[in-house]
């Protein structure tokens, strides 16, 4: 069965199991126990399942709803990577016939009949599904951005790679197909199984589908997981920095929406004694900030010479005190060569205007490692919805091609006084320091829908733009709130 139909069949059980109050995200983690189970049973030889785990003991059992409970009890303290999948892990269908037509749904499927990508697409397409229509899209970085970020990126093999907020594996699985198209050693095969990957995700059920998003990707097995732990990122315990062991060549992330973090990461000592604070001695300032606090900690995780490219919203470009600092830094600890600017419309949360920031990370220097940045304006007169016009790897493009990943030292502006309307356009160090708050927020283009009243956008864009600007505000005036009360 083709992968969309296969989607649709398996999404739309989901309706009936509504009315019994179980949520887009509960049925995709049930799913993600039995894809499993299934998987499993097709590859008996390679996956040896502990007694009475199977899926013949529940595709057969006459105590469907008992037999499940059970199975899923016994695979929690199996060990490996079976309890970090199952640990915790619940029946969350209790109607005996609906459970019995979901599993008999899928094992109407041969899912080894089909290579690694489809089953992974398929997985992908169910979690892209639950964005869509739960609320979730902050899990979910659309993958057009993911593909032209790691196309700009270009992981090498045996690079550690990183995201500090992995949500459900999308940056890892935009490296992996990567990889995959490169010829690669046994030693460079088993490092991409098991060495590879290292993720961060402070939700355990979403920790959970991006073991099981990497596992039918073939990473992992059984035994060996890949390196995904249950956690708070920024919280570094005792040593409050990020270790020389620690260290990454390449981080590809997307930090979480939202202005502040309910435990505040200091570089003051005795403030980290204090409740609602902890120490990292790694960091250049204080920060309530949530996306600033990552941007820090995402430049302490990399190696010298380690590359980052991290999707940022607008403030952290223009937002004064612990932000102009940051940026300073930034400036001055890594070479922040290049920031693409994202249309509004393209997350599932309202009022996103994002960046793609991308930067190098240098030895200490007593002259700053950047020296010029270069912006590709994907914003300005252009617009893009999730569902109806969604941005696709091909608009990005000519952004690629611009980027010129090869040899950035070559790289030549589209914009120009005779070509007004270029998109690509570089500012030298000087210029940004001379900003107000040395302020990243740039922009050159004429606005057509805001000049051009004859040629008005769609009024559905129109709304949705308002909608953008107004949640964007609420958001940055929340900001402001919390800082009053600190």
């Amino acid at each position: 069965m083709a992968t969309n139909n296969l989607v649709a069949k398996i999404w739309s059980f989901c309706d009936t199991l509504r009315d019994d109050g179980l949520g887009y995200g509960d049925y995709l983690e049930q799913l993600t126990y039995l894809l499993f189970l299934k998987m499993a049973d097709e590859n008996k030889n390679q996956y040896n399942l502990p007694k009475g785990c199977d899926w013949q003991s529940i595709l057969n059992s006459g105590q469907i709803i008992e037999a499940y409970e059970e199975l899923l009890k016994k695979l929690s303290v199996s060990g490996g990577m079976l309890s970090k999948i199952f640990s915790g892990a619940q029946n969350k269908i209790h109607d005996s016939v609906k459970l019995k037509k979901l599993i008999n749904l899928i094992d109407g499927e041969d899912w080894t009949s089909q290579d690694v990508d489809i089953k992974g697409e398929i997985y992908e397409s169910l979690l892209q599904k639950n964005a869509e229509n739960s609320g979730a899209g902050q899990y979910f970085t659309p993958r057009s951005v993911i593909s032209t970020m790691v196309s700009c990126i270009k992981p090498n093999p045996l690079e550690k790679i990183a995201d500090p907020s992995c949500g459900t594996g999308g940056f890892f699985l935009g490296a992996l197909q990567h990889l995959n198209n490169k010829p690669l050693t046994a030693e460079e095969t088993s490092f991409l199984k098991f060495s590879t990957f290292h993720g961060w995700e402070i939700e355990k059920s979403t920790a959970r589908l991006c073991l099981m998003n990497l596992f039918l990707h073939g990473i992992g097995d059984l035994k060996e997981t890949p390196d995904i732990e249950v956690t708070d990122s920024l919280k570094r315990g005792d040593k409050g920095e990020v270790s020389e062991e620690e260290k990454v060549d390449v981080v590809l992330a997307n930090p979480p929406f939202g202005v502040s973090s309910s435990d505040i990461p200091t570089i003051d000592i005795e403030q980290s004694k204090k409740d609602g604070y902890f120490l990292r001695k790694d960091f250049w300032v204080t920060t309530s900030n949530k996306q600033l606090a990552f941007l820090q900690h995402i430049v302490a995780m990399l190696n010298i010479n380690g590359r980052a490219a991290v999707v940022l919203p607008d403030n952290v470009l223009f937002e004064g005190g612990a932000g102009e600092t940051i940026r300073k830094r930034l400036m001055n600890e890594t070479d922040l060569h290049t920031i693409l600017r994202l249309p509004t419309g393209i997350f599932y949360a309202q009022g996103v205007k994002a960046n793609v920031l991308f930067f190098d990370k240098r030895r200490d220097s007593k002259t700053p490692a950047t020296k010029e940045i270069w912006y590709y304006d994907y914003r300005t007169n252009i617009s893009h919805t999730p569902k109806k016009n969604p941005l696709k790897y091909d608009d990005l493009k000519e952004f690629i091609e611009l980027y010129n990943s090869a040899d950035l030292s070559t790289r030549k502006e589209t914009w120009s006084n005779e070509n007004p309307e270029g998109r690509w356009k570089k500012y030298s160090y000087a210029d940004i320091l001379a900003k107000d708050k040395t302020s990243l927020d740039i922009f050159w283009l004429r606005n057509d829908n805001i000049l051009d009243l004859e040629n008005l956008p769609d009024p559905a864009v129109l709304a949705q733009e308002i909608i953008d600007n107004i949640d964007a505000a609420l958001e940055s005036f929340r900001g402001v709130a919390l800082k009053l009360e600190d």
